[in-house]
């Protein structure tokens, strides 16, 4: 056993802070154990529970609900995450069709069927692990969420700026962004901490080889992707379904920055991209992003070495094409900050008419905590604030809470009826014009992985897709974090990098060899200097 795997001789997790915690525990367990906040020993915390290993997901997942429950409600009251912000009004262009077909072939939102038709829009931009005044200049993911103001009600299409991500599990996104926070003792965030998690997360890997690139710091909003992420559907009017992904690509132009040149903005201004795109609409610079979609039959699609539901993982371009279906543009920033941009609340599951959720296990969770987080957040109400609330007649039976200040009732409704079904002139269901889409779902529940997990090939092509710059760029910022980290975790990341290419791997380690030894340097000739500082104030 290696002194990183060695229990400490006190064990507060068994003892509890004040030692007064029961300590018992079965013969199956060690003072390590994880379990629950009631105590149960968690067998499987990297998947939920799935009807086969595809999914989809069960509502009975209690130890992933209570899990995914409390990290919603860590922090008041700042986001979890994407605390760090900037937004903007605008509206969203339709071209009518998809490719050169109809749109209507594929979807049925009333949204993308006519060209030329415009929906209102407010977008916020955000940088996902940092608190809300961070520079906006770190290395970290940026948040790239747009809410659609539909006559059929809102859409959220709310993404980032690369198009996956670090796990294929929502069950591990706590422990996801634990590791990148700072460290519960100290408060300092820690790279030991970050690979860490990294070490024991192969999936990561293209993700890793995205961020410590150039692309891990976009130069500003205006400029940068943005990518829904998670496998979507689209159905028709006959109730057929084809998968969806969805990319957004700025007409500015893409323009990422160095690590050099971030720190070198940084240390002028820590608002830089919120700076850039406030001024930007003032001057009448509207800022515009194409919407293309990638489509695919919906199935499993064995011929692929990937899973198609699998949000570390690509659709190829040559296989999938980009599809244009619209033109977004920001032409308004909002009239106050807080009212618009921090209480604007966005969520997976808000789709309208003609938009379905897949199978994807990362969206089943985001879908619950996302709006669970909201209405911890914000409020019970928070869709009655006008940055939330649709364009449209609202009517509901949903009464009362915190800070509620009018009932969403329709004309003629009996106002002592707040349920359904009822005879006294209540709410009636909407009818059903369009066949619903009904996939077909059999199998075991269990907790596994997919099959196809195929963790190294895509960050591999990544890391042989970039320019030069971009890998040697790449390197240096992987060599710089990797340097002080333990030896199993730099090892392992290594590993992991071999895998994906062997000059990716190679590089790496030479880079971390050099950034050590000029470490050593450093700290040598500072030692000279300061016994020389000290010779000189020697008395005569």
């Amino acid at each position: 056993m290696s002194d990183h795997d060695k229990l400490p001789e006190h064990n507060t997790a068994a003892q509890g802070v004040g030692g007064t915690q029961d300590a018992r525990m079965t013969a199956e367990e060690t003072p390590r154990t994880l379990t629950t906040r009631q105590g149960h020993p968690v067998t499987n915390n990297q998947n939920m529970r799935t009807v086969g290993n595809r999914g989809p997901a069960t509502m009975e997942n209690y130890h992933f609900l209570e899990k995914l429950s409390h990290f919603n409600r860590e922090r008041i009251p700042e986001r979890v995450v994407h605390a760090r912000g900037a937004g903007a009004h605008g509206y969203f262009e339709a071209y009518g069709k998809v490719g050169d077909e109809p749109i209507s072939r594929y979807t049925r939102a009333k949204l993308f069927q006519e060209p030329g038709k415009r929906t209102p829009v407010f977008v916020r931009f955000s940088t996902v692990g940092h608190g809300g005044h961070s520079p906006e200049t770190l290395r970290d993911p940026r948040g790239f969420a747009v809410k659609f103001y539909t006559e059929d009600g809102n859409w959220d299409l709310v993404g980032n700026n690369l198009k996956v991500f670090f796990i294929r599990d929502a069950i591990k996104f706590p422990d996801l962004i634990h590791s990148q926070k700072p460290d519960p003792v100290t408060n300092i965030q820690s790279q030991e901490r970050i690979f860490d998690f990294f070490a024991g997360t192969p999936e990561a890997t293209h993700m890793i080889t995205l961020l410590y690139s150039p692309w891990g710091i976009p130069a500003n909003y205006r400029q940068m992707q943005g990518s829904g992420v998670n496998t979507y559907k689209w159905v028709n009017d006959r109730g057929e379904a084809v998968l969806v992904k969805y990319h957004w690509e700025p007409l500015q132009g893409i323009r990422n920055l160095t690590q050099e040149e971030a720190e070198k903005i940084q240390a002028k201004n820590f608002n830089h991209a919120t700076q850039d795109l406030y001024e930007a609409i003032e001057r009448g610079d509207y800022p515009q992003w194409e919407l293309f979609v990638q489509l695919m039959p919906d199935g499993e699609h064995p011929e692929l070495d990937f899973d198609p539901l699998d949000d570390t993982k690509i659709w190829p371009k040559e296989q999938f094409p980009w599809l244009p279906v619209g033109r977004m543009t920001l032409n308004r920033n909002p009239e106050n900050y807080f009212a618009e941009v921090e209480q604007a609340a966005f969520g997976t599951g808000v789709l309208v008419d003609g938009l379905d959720f897949s199978d994807d296990k990362m969206l089943v969770g985001r879908t619950f905590a996302y709006s669970d987080t909201q209405r911890y957040r914000v409020g019970p109400n928070y869709l009655q604030l006008p940055i939330n609330a649709p364009k449209k007649h609202v009517a509901t039976n949903q009464r009362d809470g915190q800070m509620t200040y009018r009932v969403d009732t329709a004309p003629g409704q009996n106002p002592h009826v707040n349920y359904e079904p009822s005879l006294l002139n209540g709410l009636v269901e909407a009818p059903r014009s369009h066949p619903d889409h009904t996939p077909f779902i059999q199998g075991h529940l269990v907790r596994q992985s997919i099959d196809r997990t195929n963790n190294f090939k895509q960050a591999g092509e990544q890391y042989r897709a970039f320019e030069d710059w971009e890998r040697e760029e790449l390197i240096k910022n992987l060599s710089l974090a990797l340097k002080d980290v333990s030896e199993p975790i730099r090892e392992r990341m290594l590993e992991y990098f071999t895998q994906a290419d062997p000059d990716y791997g190679r590089r790496v380690r030479e880079g971390i060899e050099q950034a050590r030894q000029s470490d050593a340097q450093k700290k040598e000739q500072a030692v000279q200097q300061a016994e020389a500082r000290s010779r000189e104030a020697q008395p005569y």
